[in-house]
């Protein structure tokens, strides 16, 4: 792999939702109507949501365009079924979501209960290439540390069944029930980290390798290292943001897999994430340097000083600038939908339909 040339897909799980702001189960008809022009739409485990999927690509301009295309792409096939996206980590109205019915969801449904039937939740997941299995695991060992700054940049889920959670990101809650989802401990070898994965599916407790939702892990279809730690962000600047410092890391990881890898306690990553979660961008994060509290704004920049090298390298350093300082004046997702929610007396079907339109700008 040359330095800082990796490639780099995003793929971005969006709600569908109806003129009135609740979501709508139209996942079936919006996917099974779309044109070779929308792009690729695939089903997550709800009716009511999508998820997009860029090509991989290099430059930082090219990842934002496909971001941008990838939900102009979702909104047209939409369009057809009377429906809007929404990039929206959970749904600010209450909602009993719909399984879609293919068998593996299914079986997830009757197998898990309450945890399946309440996951109308969606993230943004990174790919970022690797060479391969060994310095994919290398990597792995090295970035468990700087996954929980990258899920307070994109909180983008405050609402939970009609009601202010309390929390940034309230999709990382409701996902942290699945056993295995969150942070993971050093594996050392590809053979150790394949290892873990067959271990997890021979306890029967899930359905397969699929569902092995770690934070970050090797992808089974691709050559990459699969970052799936964020909500998916209400800005498609924000989604470019993550992308650009999710290859970074990646790259700063295998630049020193040569060099001991950090031995942090999982429940001190673990805590970390919950943090960053609660917290999002304002009040204390757990700053990787130090494992004490920080402000966000601190552990943002020591976030981009770790890997400024491998943005530098990359010619990312001053676009990262740019989306940060935008970022930084907006709030973010979680702060912006609470604003409206203000705006409008907490009206929480304007939010929704207030973040379909930002969705797409």
């Amino acid at each position: 792999m040359t330095r800082a040339g990796r490639t780099v897909g995003v793929e971005e799980e969006l709600m569908l939702v109806g003129h009135d702001g609740a979501p709508i189960a139209r996942a079936q008809d919006v996917i099974g109507s779309a044109q070779p022009d929308d792009g690729p739409l695939e089903h997550e485990l709800m009716e009511e949501q999508i998820e997009t999927a860029t090509p991989p690509r290099r430059s930082l301009e090219d990842i934002a365009a496909a971001i941008r295309e990838g939900r102009a792409g979702a909104q047209a096939a939409a369009d057809r079924h009377d429906a809007r996206i929404a990039a929206l980590g959970t749904s600010p109205l209450a909602l009993a979501g719909t399984t879609v019915g293919k068998l593996r969801y299914l079986l997830a449904r009757a197998e898990f209960g309450l945890t399946a039937r309440e996951q109308l939740t969606s993230g943004c997941h990174v790919h970022v290439a690797v060479a391969d299995d060994a310095e994919g695991v290398a990597v792995l060992d090295r970035i468990g540390p700087w996954l929980a700054p990258l899920l307070a940049l994109s909180t983008n889920s405050p609402y939970w069944m009609g009601d202010d959670s309390g929390y940034a990101s309230f999709r990382s809650q409701v996902w942290s029930r699945w056993h295995t989802a969150g942070p993971t401990r050093r594996f050392g070898t590809p053979e150790a980290y394949h290892e873990a994965v067959e271990n997890l599916v021979a306890t029967g407790t899930i359905l397969d390798e699929g569902m092995v939702y770690f934070d970050a892990r090797l992808s089974a279809r691709y050559p990459t290292v699969e970052i799936r730690v964020a909500d998916v962000c209400l800005s498609a600047d924000t989604a470019t943001l993550l992308a650009a410092l999710a290859r970074a890391l990646v790259e700063t990881a295998a630049r020193a897999a040569d060099d001991p890898a950090p031995d942090v306690p999982v429940e001190i990553l673990r805590t970390a994430l919950w943090r960053a979660g609660r917290s999002g961008l304002k009040g204390d994060l757990v700053d990787p340097r130090t494992w004490r509290p920080a402000p966000a704004h601190d552990v943002v920049g020591a976030l981009v000083a770790h890997v400024r090298e491998a943005l530098a390298d990359q010619g990312d350093l001053d676009a990262v600038t740019d989306l940060l300082g935008g970022l930084w004046a907006s709030g973010g997702g979680a702060a912006r939908q609470r604003a409206w929610a203000a705006e409008t007396e907490g009206d929480l079907a304007a939010v929704a339909l207030r973040a379909a339109d930002a969705t797409l700008e």
